[in-house]
């Protein structure tokens, strides 16, 4: 799976025209169709989220922004672990982040913006 997730749900918070997307929780795609160790991006009220399923009920959302870069790749970093922490290494100078607190643990003074996960029904939301 490569194309980027746009998310268009009903009932979910937006923004109207020239103001702020609301918090709250946004679908973005039913779990199953997201590959174990592999990342997605999703547009989420105009931010790029990654995505990750790292396990049958465990997903990630983090920025798709790289903090060292700018670059939008996180989606396409390499799932890994420390310990029993899940990380995220970017792909392009491999700093290495904790997926659920977005600390590098490579680059002291980095850190990766990280967004609370749950699944409903099927589907992953994140909340922004």
């Amino acid at each position: 799976m490569t194309a980027t997730l746009e998310l268009g749900v009903p009932g979910t918070a937006t923004a109207d025209a020239g103001t702020r997307p609301t918090a709250g929780w946004h679908r973005i795609c039913a779990v199953e169709d997201l590959e174990l160790s592999w990342g997605e991006a999703a547009l989420v009220d105009g931010r790029q989220v990654a995505v990750f399923r790292t396990g049958a009920s465990e997903v990630f959302a983090v920025a798709n922004e790289d903090p060292a870069t700018g670059a939008h790749v996180m989606a396409r970093g390499i799932l890994g672990s420390r310990g029993l922490r899940p990380t995220i290494a970017s792909p392009l100078h491999k700093e290495v982040y904790d997926l659920e607190t977005g600390e590098c643990l490579t680059s002291p003074g980095l850190a990766l913006d990280t967004f609370s996960t749950r699944l409903a029904g099927g589907f992953l939301e994140v909340e922004l």
